[in-house]
């Protein structure tokens, strides 16, 4: 699975489009990187780009469009109304998926570095990326702004942490970048059954975490009170980490809450969005659905929907787009126009763009059709993973028959386990026969190679050597995977619905014919290994798998039989 991560640079120009341009043109030329979003603002003088993609490749189309607003912006003339102190002002790093935050910041604090060496732009490094605490906060970064940039860098105390420390003519022209790692906002609009702005104002402050100012006498028009330093006493609303505001949408003339989740590790949408609704209810409005506000990664959405699935007592161990379908019916995604989740998630849009054709993409009929030709591959071992995968769909099925069979509602979350780890398997499984494949082609690459030199014939040799232990280790891996389900299938054997006890059964007989499928490859192989000692190794371990395989297959079958 694909590491992405979101940059979202914030540049200190949003007038001169032909600038702007520029320096997005530097992000589309990085290969594994999609521009998903340019938002100038003329008041400002900003504009916020949105990128995602590989870490490797958006930290490197980062560097780049840095280097581009470096040399085009001159923060010498810069006038704006938002806070700036630097050309690229602003540059964080968010975790999409399969990606945590600690390897991020790791990321964030590489991309600093290189900055600072490489363009002599003094760096802070703020939110979850920051070395000290004090710049975990974006405004302490930028204390001061521009203006005061040059004493700041003469300040021990307030120094950079990476780049010059001298207010010189290439600072005062490119000023300082901030760059961290922070976790994804989303913002959502919910859809209330009213038109008053005033009524969704009051419940964007039930929730946000900000609140609403204690008043005097009467809550809602009475004289606010203060603090001893003059401030506004503030009433917190009940989700943290949200921004909120109420306003009435004349394009479908209803009111709503327009509201940022910053942090979804402490309020995630699903939450939000049952508290709006809390909070509508008490005040006689109906939240109708909400709108997502731009792309999101699927977790948001698999987080939801997997939340609803377990308040209704349902198993989660299903394909992720069915998850998908239960978020966006329970919150209403589609109230106001149809949610197109392939569109609207940033993992589906990537590999909609980056699309290559996968065996398992095709029908049952193509697949059946593509590995009958004369080519060598998909083969055996493709089959042989495919057929892990149906044992590992039969092993769920039985799971999730008995999460939903009347009378058994107590078990509900037993089930759901097994099919969670069924799930899981199946998705290994699958990937494993492309894999496979690809594999395969590796071999026939090495073997395309030059020869006409000792030197040729070496590397070639080595390829080719390199490219048969892998088409050794696939095998292997999918015999492993394969092996796990037995686990699933005995369980519901055991346990299962017993009138889908023969499904169990099958799924055992798919999985022995997968297992043995994948050591017959790995055999054939290992025959053309040099290296013997790796081949001995691997042969024991498969050799081991195959007795444990036919142990286990005669268990499930003897339990099978007996309930039959």
């Amino acid at each position: 699975m694909k590491k992405i991560i979101e940059c979202v640079p914030n540049f200190s120009e949003g007038r001169n489009m032909e600038i702007i341009q520029q320096i997005t043109a530097e992000i589309e030329k990085i290969k594994g990187v999609k521009l998903l979003d340019v938002d100038p603002g003329f008041t400002t003088n900003r504009t916020v780009v949105t990128f995602v993609g590989t870490p490797d490749e958006v930290c490197e189309a980062a560097f780049q469009c840095i280097k581009k607003a470096q040399e085009l912006i001159d923060m010498r003339v810069h006038k704006g109304d938002h806070p700036r102190f630097g050309a690229t002002d602003v540059c964080p790093l968010v975790p999409v998926s399969n990606i945590t935050m600690e390897e991020t910041v790791v990321y964030a604090r590489k991309l600093s570095e290189r900055v600072g060496k490489e363009l002599n732009i003094p760096v802070y490094c703020y939110e979850q990326a920051a070395y000290k605490e004090e710049y975990r906060s974006l405004a302490n970064c930028r204390k001061g702004e521009y203006e005061e940039l040059k004493d700041r860098l003469s300040n021990k105390e307030s120094q950079p942490n990476f780049g010059p420390t001298v207010f010189n003519e290439s600072v005062a022209k490119s000023g300082a970048t901030a760059i961290g790692a922070r976790d994804f906002l989303v913002a959502v609009n919910y859809n209330l059954n009213t038109t008053s702005t005033r009524r969704a104002n009051a419940i964007a402050f039930d929730v946000r975490e900000k609140g609403r100012p204690s008043r005097e006498g009467n809550s809602i028009v009475g004289k606010i009170k203060k603090d001893a330093d003059g401030n506004p006493i503030m009433i917190s609303g009940t989700l943290k980490a949200t921004k909120a505001i109420g306003w009435y949408i004349k394009e479908y003339g209803i009111a709503q809450v327009s509201m940022n989740l910053n942090n979804l590790s402490i309020t995630p949408l699903h939450i939000a969005f049952d508290e709006v609704c809390r909070c509508a209810h008490n005040r006689g409005i109906r939240v109708t659905g909400c709108e997502i506000v731009g792309l999101v990664p699927k977790k948001v959405l698999i987080n939801a929907g997997k939340y609803y699935l377990e308040k209704q007592k349902r198993s989660l161990g299903i394909p992720d787009e069915e998850i998908i379908k239960i978020a966006i019916k329970s919150m209403g995604l589609d109230d106001l126009k149809p949610f197109n989740y392939k569109e609207k998630i940033i993992e589906y849009l990537l590999e909609e763009e980056q699309k290559e054709e996968k065996l398992v993409d095709l029908s049952c009929v193509e697949f059946a059709n593509e590995t009958s030709k004369e080519s060598p591959a998909p083969g055996g071992g493709s089959i042989s993973a495919y057929i892990g995968a149906l044992g590992a769909s039969l092993g769920m099925m039985v799971a999730n028959l008995s999460a939903h069979k009347p009378g058994w509602d107590e078990q509900w979350e037993t089930f759901s386990d097994w099919a969670v780890k069924g799930e899981q398997l199946k998705k290994d499984l699958l990937f494993l026969v492309d894999e496979d494949t690809r594999s395969f082609n590796r071999i026939i690459d090495a073997f395309g190679l030059p020869k006409t030199t000792e030197e040729e014939k070496a590397i070639r040799k080595k390829a080719i050597q390199d490219a048969t232990k892998y088409a050794i280790e696939i095998p292997f891996k999918t015999m492993g995977k394969a092996f796990e389900v037995f686990e699933l299938c005995k369980a519901m054997a055991q346990i299962g619905n017993p009138t889908s006890v023969s499904d169990a059964g099958v799924g055992a007989l798919c999985i022995r014919a997968a297992v043995m499928g994948s050591y017959l490859n790995v055999k054939i192989n290992a025959s053309s290994l040099d290296d013997k000692a790796f081949v001995d190794e691997i042969i024991k371990k498969a050799d081991a798998i195959i007795k444990e395989t036919i142990k286990k297959e005669e268990e499930i079958l003897k339990i099978v039989l007996e309930k039959l």
